[in-house]
């Protein structure tokens, strides 16, 4: 019987041929996966190359490895032997990749050497340039139907029950969630996509992209499925090379990219908006924005811009923001004082909300010291497409110490405060805070002074919210009677109409004369059940809001003028005899 033949090691210039193809294929795989930017910048670019450093290093080993056995010409080595021809093989085989390896880490960990805070402080608080602001002047005080009543978990709830009410969609679509907060057509809204069901969902429905997108009215609650004409192929929820994340990466290898937000035109047109990373202190350090690319949602086509459209509203990202204020706050006399002596040291607290002013999204949090003690120093307002920020001194509460109050006054009710929105109502900095019940729904409001927070005001709409705060700032001296936004008129009923408008019993009310119903709730003025046609009334109601065409404005309160009984009338002058 012949004996077998051992196997020939593969010849050198295979082993390397088949280990570069090994490397290629793993390393497409990977970039396939992950997507990381060329960029000498960006710490996942540094893990592709260790790992395609590895790969090949693992597959010459592997595919030049001699046979432990070899016949007559079999050598018993000693494990130091062996030890030693490894490493003698790595050097004819893998030096310069190991090279590299090594000039790899060493460029990463000293790009992170000089890109710490430690070394470069002062370059760390240029990252933003923070103005000080009069609130007064700069925040105007707002219209009762421009007030953001929903946070995002109840916009997103609404969103997703919305879609739950579409028969045709239901089954193959869902409400995605990747929602973002926008000025459309001069209403703050929270635009969404919907997306792919599951995986199977996608394979059946991929020709004609996604229908549709979810708009939620911030202001008053309304969630409305837009759909589309041409279908949207690019989103988060497609798998493959239509993922918005892949096709940026192909289009912009080298460009590293924050999450893309979704957004539309003025015209209602889906984009996804792509903000360009860069990184301005030394190799990875001082993380900011340059520009976005823009993606048509339904085309894919991309386009980047040094600076953006005006319609686009969010650039800069809260968090970004704030980790730059906290550099700017936390290093004013150095890296050392920061840690140690903490002189002057201020930080933005734990959360955000948003403003819509002069038809940009402003990003709002607070700001406290090093301690982070119940009391806010101030706080910013950061305009999210151009970042301009303002920093306005305002002590008083934190938003938590806020949030507290206002739950503590419908502790019995066990509803859950929302994190404040900051708005200046008659002038004075106040946390505006919706409160919701265990199943996410807003069921009443408060408002609470930021300066003093036992001024808390509690209404089951926004009008009687503001109408009961500006009353109770009027009775605490903080303002002026002639700060309240109400004026007053005096009528004969001539039509009377009733709805119910979440629980609670409304009456609608025109005067003689006049095109505007008076709106006020039962809960508020109980004598308006009374009401009959021809009733005599004063109404202190809300000021109509310059060029609304609203025919509704909002009462607070409603006073019955009785008629003059007739003997209490004025006889008539008897003639003179």
């Amino acid at each position: 019987m012949k004996e077998k033949k051992n196997r020939k090691p593969m010849g050198r210039a295979g082993s390397l041929l088949v280990s570069l193809l090994i490397t290629a294929a793993v390393g497409f795989a990977y970039f396939y996966v992950s997507l990381p930017a060329i960029n000498l910048q960006s710490g996942d670019f540094y893990s592709f190359l260790l790992l395609l450093c590895l790969v090949y290093t693992i597959s010459v080993f592997v595919l030049s490895a001699k046979p432990l056995n070899q016949g007559e010409y079999s050598v018993v080595r000693t494990p130091r032997e062996k030890i030693k021809e490894w490493f003698l093989f790595v050097k004819k085989s893998c030096l310069p990749v190991l090279i590299l390896f090594a000039a790899i880490i060493v460029v990463a960990i000293v790009g992170q050497i000089i890109s710490m805070p430690v070394f470069r402080a002062s370059a760390y608080r240029e990252l933003l340039t923070v103005q000080t602001g009069d609130f007064a002047a700069d925040v105007a005080q707002i219209s009762f139907d421009e007030i953001p009543t929903l946070d995002r978990s109840s916009a997103e709830f609404l969103g997703d029950r919305q879609m739950g009410t579409l028969s045709d969609m239901v089954s193959q679509f869902e409400y995605s969630g990747d929602s973002t907060q926008i000025n459309y057509q001069g209403r703050p809204v929270r635009v969404a996509p919907i997306a792919y069901a599951d995986l199977i969902k996608w394979f059946t429905n991929r020709g004609n992209g996604l229908p549709a997108y979810v708009v939620v009215d911030m202001v008053t609650q309304q969630a409305t499925v837009t759909r589309l004409s041409e279908g949207m192929k690019y989103s988060f929820s497609e798998p493959l090379n239509r993922n918005i994340m892949r096709h940026l990466r192909f289009n912009y290898p080298t460009m590293m990219f924050a999450t893309p937000e979704f957004e539309i035109d003025e015209e209602g047109h889906p984009y996804w908006i792509a903000p360009r990373v860069v990184k301005r202190i030394g190799l990875f350090g001082g993380v900011d924005i340059q520009g976005a690319v823009l993606v048509d949602a339904v085309t894919g086509q991309c386009q980047y811009y040094e600076e953006v459209p005006n319609w686009v509203d969010t650039l800069y990202v809260p968090e970004l923001i704030m980790q730059q204020y906290d550099y700017y706050g936390t290093l004013i006399h150095g890296f050392i004082n920061s840690i140690l002596g903490q002189k002057d040291v201020t930080q933005t607290t734990s959360g955000y909300n948003y403003i819509a002013m002069n038809d940009d999204v402003y990003m709002y949090t607070g700001v406290t010291s090093a301690n982070a003690d119940q009391s806010n120093l101030g706080f910013l307002l950061t305009n999210q497409r151009t970042k301009e920020t303002h920093f306005y001194t305002a002590p008083g509460a934190t938003e938590s110490a806020a949030q507290a109050s206002a739950e503590g006054v419908v502790q019995d009710l066990n509803y859950r405060a929302t994190f404040p929105l900051l708005l200046n109502i008659a002038g004075e900095p106040t946390y505006f805070i919706p409160l919701k019940d265990a199943a996410n729904l807003v069921k009443t409001y408060a408002m609470v002074n930021v300066a003093r927070y036992d001024i808390v005001a509690i209404g089951d709409t926004v009008p009687v919210c503001e109408q009961k705060y500006i009353q109770m700032l009027t009775d605490k001296g903080v303002t002026q009677v002639e700060l309240l936004p109400q004026t007053k008129t005096e009528g004969v009923i001539a039509e009377i109409r009733t709805a119910v408008i979440e629980g609670n019993s409304y009456y609608f009310i025109r005067l003689q004369g006049e095109k505007v119903f008076y709106s006020i709730s039962a809960a508020q003025n109980r004598e308006v059940v009374t009401l009959s046609v021809g009733n005599l009334v004063i109404i202190e109601h809300a000021v109509a809001v310059e060029d609304s065409h609203s025919t509704i404005l909002d009462a607070y309160t409603l006073t019955v003028i009785p008629p003059v009984p007739p003997a209490e009338q004025a006889e008539p002058p008897r003639s003179s005899s």
